[in-house]
């Protein structure tokens, strides 16, 4: 069965952990036992019906306020399709947390409130979920029977929205639903109330939405996590590279290229958790064997021969800054790039960018917690990657702090 990674981004209040949590309910994914407590929650806080929100809102100061500070993750699963949902706040104070859920999400549902329409937030989280190449964005526009249901309040938000998104990221994915996911319009079942939309329900699209197109089929990388040497008697010679295909196909009898020394060798076997496989391709975790005896070590990457990533000591990079402290400039940072941990300091911040007018500041070198800025790294000795908008795997990295092993900015290769 497929997996759909989704997430859900907007502003403070708009309703995403409620929406997260109709969802869950409306879908019959929700345990007797957590209805109980949900339901029991509800009425000590003197809700007058039942508040969904707490499904996913599990911190105890996050129940006090009524806000989403840490990404909460839930699953599910209906006969078409299996889902894991990222809840993340809306609070620019914590627009990091948003990055983490996102980052590996294949859909980003974007909540706005129908009374309020497009704010700030939410060309940051919209911006962020293109910045992040999630293929397929759902723009909820909620609360609608606080509109009562109107048309025209529909029409308003969904027209704001595109303009913002034909400058920002033209030619994305994107699709319009207006809900109340309080009352359950549209969420699962079509809403009565809002006949003038003829298009599908929240969760049908969420379990139709192509998601086989998402990964990189063309480009073969496997990056190498683990050396397999087993010195037992049945598998006295057997030295297997462990990892998860980042890119591409992978057949036995392939030709391929260790990197960085550049060894070309064939492919023997391809070995998976239920025994030998013909081909692998993402998100796959596999052993490879090779029919040389190369020095190979976590950090390597195994591409095919004829198809060879970029390599370079110099590279441009949107970073989302994640750190109180701000970005110093020629600083040592460590690079974490698939498996490969490597020095690296900041050369240049070229801008930050202005999200409410997608400016570009050339001026201003002080990128502080937030903050998203195109800047140029140097790394020690070469990296082999892909661009973001090519492998959102290979193309894609963090920076530590050396001393404190904090992650400090998560950055995407342009």
């Amino acid at each position: 069965m497929e997996l759909l990674r989704f997430t859900t981004a907007g502003s403070v209040d708009d309703g995403k952990s409620t929406l997260i949590g109709r969802l869950l309910y409306d879908s019959k994914s929700i345990f007797e036992d957590q209805l109980d407590a949900v339901k029991r929650a509800s009425i000590q806080k003197g809700s007058e019906h039942l508040n969904l929100a707490l499904l996913t809102d599990g911190l105890k100061a996050e129940r006090e306020q009524g806000i989403t500070i840490d990404v909460a993750y839930r699953y599910f699963a209906t006969p078409r399709r299996k889902f894991i949902i990222a809840d993340t706040p809306g609070h620019i104070q914590y627009t990091r947390n948003m990055v983490t859920g996102a980052s590996t999400a294949n859909a980003a549902i974007i909540l706005i409130d129908a009374r309020n329409g497009v704010t700030e937030q939410t060309h940051r989280h919209a911006y962020i979920a293109s910045l992040l190449e999630i293929p397929h964005i759902i723009v909820c526009i909620n609360k609608m029977d606080l509109q009562d249901y109107n048309k025209k309040a529909f029409e308003k938000i969904k027209t704001d929205f595109q303009k913002f998104a034909a400058q920002a990221f033209p030619g994305k994915d994107i699709r319009f639903i207006p809900i109340s996911a309080l009352k359950g319009d549209n969420v699962v079942e079509p809403s009565k109330k809002m006949d003038w939309y003829k298009g599908k329900t929240l969760l049908n699209i969420l379990e139709t939405i192509p998601v086989r197109k998402d990964h990189d089929l063309v480009h073969g990388r496997f990056p190498v996590q683990y050396i397999i040497r087993p010195e037992s008697e049945k598998f006295h010679d057997y030295r297997g590279y462990a990892g998860r295909i980042a890119g591409g196909i992978f057949r036995k009898g392939d030709r391929v290229r260790v990197l960085p020394s550049g060894i070309s060798s064939t492919i023997t076997s391809i070995d998976s958790f239920n025994g030998a496989i013909k081909e692998a391709f993402p998100p796959m975790s596999v052993v490879l064997t090779l029919d040389d005896d190369i020095d190979i070590s976590r950090g390597n990457m195994i591409v095919q021969e004829q198809d060879l990533p970029r390599e370079n000591t110099e590279i441009r990079v949107m970073l989302c800054w994640m750190n109180p402290r701000p970005l110093q400039l020629n600083n040592k940072y460590i690079l974490k790039h698939t498996t490969n941990d490597i020095r690296c300091i900041v050369k240049d911040v070229i801008f930050i960018l202005d999200i409410n007018n997608l400016e570009k500041i050339k001026k201003d070198k002080i990128v502080k917690m937030n903050d998203i800025a195109y800047v140029e790294l140097r790394t020690i000795k070469p990296i082999f990657f892909d661009p973001y908008a090519v492998n959102r795997i290979t193309g894609s990295l963090i920076l530590i702090d050396e001393s404190t092993n904090e992650t400090l900015g998560a950055g995407m290769i342009v």
